[in-house]
């Protein structure tokens, strides 16, 4: 499966959607429907559908963003020097749509490589994991959890 930006998925973006993704913005603390949301399935990047994280590695940090300890695939999350805001940081983009995605911090679970993706819900589309296959992500399905 190919993934990229397109002018028909942009379009489709509500007005925070766009900011997050296209202007490097970010959702209010505790505003983001992911927020809370531990369903077993995949996240993927809202405007292509690259594959980015999977519920087995989502959990309750407590910052108000939906929290990851790893990405599915590595090569699909690009980390890049943030120095905005006086602070010096490590943003987290999509690979093949350029979407901004959020920040990662090394605060994250220690069992689990002590990383803490911390994401935008606006940048993110969630597929359950019954559809997974059907939708093209049945490879992913190894790195899925059932929810407890």
């Amino acid at each position: 499966m190919t993934y990229h930006k397109t002018p028909e998925a942009l379009a489709a973006l509500t007005e925070e959607e766009r900011f997050v993704t296209q202007d490097s913005g970010t959702e209010r603390p505790f505003s983001g429907k992911y927020n809370s949301h531990f369903e077993a399935g995949l996240y993927v990047d809202i405007v292509s559908g690259e594959p980015l994280f999977a519920s087995s590695a989502k959990f309750d940090s407590g910052c108000g963003w939906p929290s990851f300890s790893k990405p599915v695939a590595p090569a699909h999350v690009a980390e890049l020097r943030d120095t905005s805001h006086g602070m010096i940081r490590t943003e987290v983009r999509s690979t093949h749509a350029d979407s901004h995605l959020g920040h990662v911090f090394p605060d994250g679970p220690a069992e689990s490589g002590g990383l803490r993706y911390c994401i935008n819900s606006a940048a993110l589309r969630f597929i359950p994991k019954d559809e997974m296959d059907a939708a093209g992500y049945g490879a992913y399905l190894t790195q899925v959890e059932d929810a407890e």
